[in-house]
């Protein structure tokens, strides 16, 4: 099975966009796969910004990309599902129902 996340369709300089924008989510907020890809310019390729997080460099906030729906994608009972979640909750940002409420907690604000 081929390795979707190294594509060529996908140039290296998108995984590098989507590092930058995962860097500028402030502690105590989150940001949707699918906004990542807004923010970088292409506003249908969530799913390579979920390939993308796949390679993350090391000290990257990454327990700060949720999905759409404002939940964890990683299993819940996972030891990185598990991280995320406590790591989510150390900086304040509360998961309800399994839920974070991105009207409160979402990044960038939508005003």
């Amino acid at each position: 099975m081929p390795d979707r996340a190294n594509t060529s369709s996908t140039p290296p300089d998108t995984y590098t966009a989507v590092f930058d924008v995962v860097r500028r989510i402030p502690c105590g907020r989150v940001c949707t796969y699918g906004e990542i890809a807004r923010l970088i310019g292409r506003p249908r390729a969530a799913r390579v910004v979920g390939y993308a997080m796949h390679r993350c460099p090391p000290g990257l906030p990454w327990h700060r990309v949720i999905n759409a729906q404002g939940r964890i994608s990683l299993p819940a009972d996972s030891t990185a599902g598990l991280a995320q979640r406590r790591r989510l909750e150390e900086e304040g940002v509360a998961l309800i129902g399994g839920r974070v409420d991105l009207d409160r907690f979402g990044w960038p604000d939508s005003d």
